[in-house]
């Protein structure tokens, strides 16, 4: 399980380092692809599969379902961590999420995102100002 929020920079060469604490469940490498919200999802290679399975299910037929797994294939890569504890990110991820010089990496149950930190500091202020209201949605899930 992944939980935490991490500042780090980005280098001239794309480059950041993955917190310690995340580097033991993602493995040396895992899978990091476009996410929701202009963020980028890392999956350990486990649960990577295990969205596999459930993305193969989704109907063929269906146009949104199409789009969506294109979409969430078409950026998917295999990423390797160095010996220093970084990552490579590639221009066409760094740019679909708008990464600049500073980042934060924040652990999101079985993944971890990375976002550029104006981004995610917008993202926890409107989450903050309406996080009464959104617990209550959350009602309808059981929770």
């Amino acid at each position: 399980m992944f939980m935490g929020e991490y500042s780090h920079s980005l280098d001239t060469k794309g480059r950041v380092i993955v917190p310690a604490k995340f580097r033991q469940n993602l493995g040396h490498d895992f899978v990091l692809t476009k996410g929701m919200d202009g963020c980028l999802f890392g999956y350990p290679n486990d649960q990577w599969k295990k969205l596999e399975k459930q993305l193969d299910q989704l109907p063929l037929t269906k146009k949104d379902a199409r789009a969506f797994v294109r979409f969430f294939y078409a950026s998917a890569t295999e990423t390797e961590i160095d010996k220093q504890g970084r990552i490579n990110i590639s221009s066409s991820l760094m740019n679909y999420a708008n990464l600049k010089k500073n980042c934060v990496i924040v652990g999101v149950s079985d993944r971890i995102e990375i976002w550029d930190q104006e981004k995610w500091d917008q993202f926890s202020t409107d989450a903050a100002e309406n996080f009464d209201e959104i617990s209550e949605k959350m009602m309808d899930f059981d929770l």
